[in-house]
């Protein structure tokens, strides 16, 4: 019989088992995840094991047999028989050329081993007498329940009076629905049954497995007392030993139980790419943007380019007066940086968002969330509206600091600005002259002194040139620069808002869609590794 499947090895279905727990963590059940982990490492360490013998269990419950079976597969009383108490205590083992077999013997801590005679049939078997399930001691319970998650191979032997009691089906047998491979069912004490009913018993067990998910596994009908179906059942065993293959059918039935676990909680072949584009996206930068006061800085970037311009580039006589009026984004506290480092010092003094302002990025936030988890499983979207919210409480530092940085880019001076004011100030150093010159005139015309000659300009004195029309050239330089910085200042509002958009984009980005997109390619990547260690 074939045990290993086709598809990934045991190998890279225990590695994506690892992956897909390690994925889990913090979003599913910590017992779900750790028992998923704790599969994967029993595997390494059974693997690190010898791979030439095969360790099965004789299960079942008091009153089955299965100890008079254990007597009778081993040719010798090794266990004592009870008929009504439980009279196995703690589990033993029979080896049959079980040399080699002492470290997996002490990684099971089975303590009581004895060596069989010599079997061609049955060399490699391991096979252990396990306490009753169902014993009125916690301690044969708990180590039937240890040995059963370990051992390659399961031999559940039930008896005609308790083979559909509730409590090994649905205790046991129902969750090992993925162990069929690894797995015999022997129906003991058939000699206390008329041939008849012996199949309607064996009909009616199939039924019950049928239904726990085990349709296929072997159901063998014996009698430890008569030896009925004794050669049967050691030619299967036989079969299962030679193939060597248990363990690994074993351990790949358990990765196959643990992803499901995992997949009960948390799975689901959802398509998540594409959530965040487009509207909600777009909403909560638009939130974002009106939180941060971009239209006010905006405004002000405006103001401030004008009111810079003026001051650059106005008209010596007049621009210091406004030196006196505040520039708009100084006042904001925006643009303002180190002198040392020109990074930004301090935050800016924008006015604190409303309350009907926090609320839209709230509900901006909120509906991020929705999207991105629409009809992921329960745990995972709660994960993912979880990691929308991560950074609620940096946004606003983080947009305070980009409307700052990307506003100081939006300060920076334009090149004409200084080559007008150098015009400017040679135009009023030519009125200047022309006034000095006049003056100079003046006194000596007042003093009665010859005066010297003075060259004209169609007539025109060039003191009376150089003072009328050096005035005359600085207000129509000053008006002209006034009109460019009024175009200028409109032209860097419109490009500073598209920059503080991009800006808020980038921290909406960064802040809110990446964390939700981070979380979207963890359940990606653990949807894909629990298809890989479940196949």
């Amino acid at each position: 019989m074939k045990l290993l499947r086709r598809g990934p090895s045991l190998d890279d279905r225990l590695n994506a088992l690892l992956e897909a727990a390690d994925l889990a963590g913090g979003r599913l059940p910590a017992d779900v995840v750790a028992a998923a982990r704790e599969v994967a490492h029993r595997a390494g360490v059974r693997r690190s094991l010898s791979v030439d013998h095969t360790v099965a269990a004789l299960a079942g419950a008091t009153g089955s047999g299965k100890s008079s079976l254990f007597n009778e597969l081993t040719g010798a009383e090794l266990a004592t028989v009870g008929v009504t108490r439980p009279t196995t205590s703690t589990a033993q083992a029979a080896l049959w050329d079980g040399d080699g077999a002492g470290p997996l013997l002490d990684w099971l801590e089975i303590p009581r081993r004895h060596a069989v005679a010599a079997d061609t049939g049955m060399a490699g078997l391991v096979l252990l007498d396990l306490p009753d399930h169902d014993s009125i001691e916690l301690g044969h319970r708990l180590e039937v329940d240890r040995l059963v998650e370990v051992v390659d191979l399961l031999v559940w032997v039930l008896d005609p009076q308790k083979y559909a009691d509730a409590a090994v089906h649905e205790r046991y047998l129902r969750p090992l629905a993925r162990h069929r491979e690894v797995m015999v069912v022997v129906l003991n004490q058939i000699d206390r049954l008329p041939p008849a009913a012996v199949s309607r018993c064996l009909a009616d067990l199939r039924r019950l497995l049928a239904d726990d998910g085990l349709d296929g596994v072997p159901v063998l009908g014996v009698s430890a007392r008569t030896g009925a179906g004794l050669p049967e059942l050691r030619a299967l065993l036989g079969e299962k030993v030679a193939a060597r293959l248990s363990w690994a059918g074993r351990l790949s039935a358990d990765v196959a139980t643990a992803a499901d676990a995992l997949a009960a909680t948390g799975s689901g072949a959802v398509e998540v790419s594409g959530r965040l584009s487009g509207g909600v996206s777009k909403a909560l930068t638009a939130a974002l943007g009106a939180a941060a006061g971009v239209p006010l800085v905006v405004d002000a970037v405006g103001k401030a380019h004008r009111h810079r311009a003026v001051v650059a580039t106005g008209w010596p006589v007049t621009r210091w007066v406004r030196r006196f009026r505040p520039d708009p984004l100084r006042r904001l506290r925006i643009g303002v940086s180190s002198a040392a480092t020109g990074e930004i010092v301090g935050k800016t003094s924008l006015p604190e968002a409303s309350a009907v302002q926090k609320a839209q990025v709230e509900t901006a936030i909120r509906d991020v969330g929705e999207a991105a988890a629409d009809g992921l499983p329960g745990v995972w979207a709660a994960a993912v509206r979880r990691a929308a919210r991560s950074r609620a409480g940096e946004l606003a530092d983080a947009l305070d600091k980009a409307v700052s940085i990307t506003s100081l880019r939006a300060a920076r001076r334009p090149r004409w600005w200084r080559a007008v004011g150098a015009v400017q100030w040679v135009v009023f150093a030519a009125m200047a002259a022309g006034a000095l010159w006049l003056g100079v005139l003046f006194g000596l015309g007042y003093l009665r002194l010859p005066e010297p000659p003075t060259p004209t300009v169609l007539e025109v004195p060039w003191p009376t040139v150089l003072l009328v029309g050096g005035a005359l050239a600085g207000v129509l330089v000053a008006l002209l620069s006034r009109v460019a910085a009024w175009i200028g200042g409109r032209r860097r509002a419109r490009g500073t808002a598209k920059a503080l958009r991009a800006a808020v984009g980038e921290v909406a980005r960064t802040d809110v869609l990446d964390p939700v997109t981070t979380e979207l390619d963890r359940y990606t990547a653990f949807t894909t590794a629990l298809t890989q260690a479940r196949r």
